[in-house]
């Protein structure tokens, strides 16, 4: 969240306006009846919000989610992390683009220092909560310590997912010579350890997955530029104000929030995000180079306000 964007004088959205725990709860029911079986709680930052272990219990213990995850910056987690455990949460996603802390610094806009992060990942570790790294990489900015993240967190089994830099929102100052294909850093990373490619765990997963051949591990890789795969995405997205998003390039959302606070019953309302999803037509990332090209500008969804 750039600070030239989101300084201090940026009106952020007022308690009112957000979801309650009830009402995400009641939400999350309709997509439970329509067939989710798994739900990320991801952000922004997800544990700026105190109640979430109640939310992961009420998702697992009252809805039966078989798969519930949180995607965090890692700045809260550690004294998080008993708590989330507790409520049952089945996975943790944590963000790492450097283990330099002036790099680490400058990508989260605040100087935090890498090390609060890596120490929560180890309190999550040793919770048994399993842990993924994701790692945003772009060109002259953090690429040239690909082999440094990897070595780091191989020695420890931890799986990482370099992600390519994508022209997400309006204000991650994109521009597609940042962008490191996700081919290229496969092919770095098995120059230093040769690795296997493992197929896919689920149907539409979005990681093209490999394992070292030594056994130490996994290395996933995000490819939404260079090879998209808009075809077989079924991921839906809902914000905190409770707008329903079909792509994660939407140009606008859905009230779902709205039809709730109207009075719309369980049927009505699980009825209501059917007809949005079965009429999704999304597939920017199949069509950006086109629309590049045309010079078409078109705005977007922060990620920071319907998460990754």
């Amino acid at each position: 969240m750039p600070k030239e964007v989101f300084g201090a004088g940026y009106s952020f959205l007022k308690d009112p306006q957000l979801m309650t725990l009830e009402e995400i709860g009641r939400i999350a029911e309709s997509f439970v009846k329509l067939g989710v079986q798994k739900i990320r709680l991801t952000g922004g930052e997800p544990l700026l919000r105190q109640d979430i272990p109640e939310l992961v219990s009420i998702l697992k213990n009252k809805l039966l989610v078989p798969d519930v995850a949180i995607t965090t910056n890692g700045w809260l987690l550690e004294k998080a992390v008993p708590a989330l455990k507790i409520a049952g949460l089945n996975r943790l996603n944590v963000s790492v683009d450097s283990l330099d802390d002036n790099t680490a610094g400058r990508l989260n806009g605040l100087g935090f220092k890498i090390s609060r992060v890596l120490s929560a990942i180890d309190a999550a570790c040793d919770a048994a909560i399993p842990v993924k790294i994701n790692c945003v990489i772009q060109k002259g900015v953090n690429d040239h310590q690909i082999i440094e993240l990897c070595d780091y967190f191989r020695k420890r089994k931890i799986p990482i997912r370099f992600i390519e830099f994508m022209d997400v929102g309006n204000t991650n100052h994109w521009n597609a010579s940042k962008v490191v294909s996700a081919k290229a850093i496969v092919e770095l990373i098995n120059a230093q350890w040769p690795l296997i490619p493992v197929g896919p765990a689920y149907r539409g997963e979005v990681a093209s997955r490999y394992s070292y051949s030594d056994g130490a591990g996994e290395v996933g890789l995000i490819s939404s530029v260079t090879e998209p795969f808009c075809k077989d995405c079924h991921r839906a997205r809902l914000s905190a104000d409770g707008k329903f998003y079909t792509c994660l390039f939407a140009s606008f959302g859905w009230d779902v929030l709205a039809c709730l606070r109207a009075g719309a019953d369980p049927k009505e309302l699980t009825a209501f995000v059917s007809r949005i999803w079965k009429g999704r037509l999304d597939k920017y990332s199949d069509d950006r180079a086109e629309l590049l090209a045309s010079g078409e500008a078109r705005a977007k969804i922060e990620m920071s306000y319907i998460g990754g």
